[in-house]
């Protein structure tokens, strides 16, 4: 099998990224977004995205096979020092280490910024079904993420009504006077030429 390689997301990968998003949107419960976006509209998240956090791409032998980007965890000033993480992985590619890899690179990345928490928004099904595995809460505990809230029949998808949790974890420090957070933007080429993207 080919190595896997990460790389910066960019708008111009939006019709990739979108295959990889599409089957969750049309056959399962893992978003509650009912309708996959338009290439264009994918590409315009992406370039909001990238004006402040990160936006990863996986490719195995050309193809785009994962994704994972960061995005406010709430838009007043005092929740800057935490951003919500995602991460989509194409379903013949589930279980290879793919996620594992974008979730670790999207956190250290995320630390370059001074970014110290980082917060998941993860459908859950108290009995899971052929729309939602709970897999998602597996892999962030796995990844050292814990729950930090759990909202009951907040969301109804293919005529069933779905949980939200929220899973957390520290990712640095929390100190009285944190250092200010930088625009993904800003440091986006010295990160580039650090870590091979």
């Amino acid at each position: 099998m080919e190595q896997l390689r990460l790389r910066f997301a960019q708008p111009a990968d939006a019709a990739a990224l979108l295959a990889v998003y599409r089957p969750y949107v049309e056959g399962t419960a893992v978003t509650f977004e009912y309708d996959v976006p338009s290439a264009a509209q994918f590409a315009r998240r992406i370039e909001r995205t990238l004006a402040r956090y990160p936006y990863l791409a996986a490719e195995r032998g050309g193809e785009i096979v994962g994704y994972a980007y960061a995005g406010p965890f709430h838009p007043r000033a005092a929740y800057a020092w935490a951003a919500e993480v995602s991460v989509y992985v194409a379903p013949h590619c589930r279980r290879a280490g793919a996620g594992r890899r974008l979730y670790t690179a999207l956190e250290a990345l995320l630390c370059e910024l001074h970014i110290l928490s980082a917060n998941a928004c993860i459908a859950f099904a108290p009995q899971p079904d052929e729309y939602l595995s709970n897999d998602s809460e597996a892999f962030h505990r796995a990844m050292g993420y814990r729950r930090a809230a759990h909202f009951h029949a907040c969301g109804c998808k293919f005529g069933r009504w779905y949980d939200m949790i929220w899973m957390e974890k520290m990712l640095g420090e929390h100190t009285p006077r944190p250092a200010p957070v930088t625009a993904f933007a800003d440091v986006r080429d010295a990160l580039a030429e650090k870590y091979g993207y």
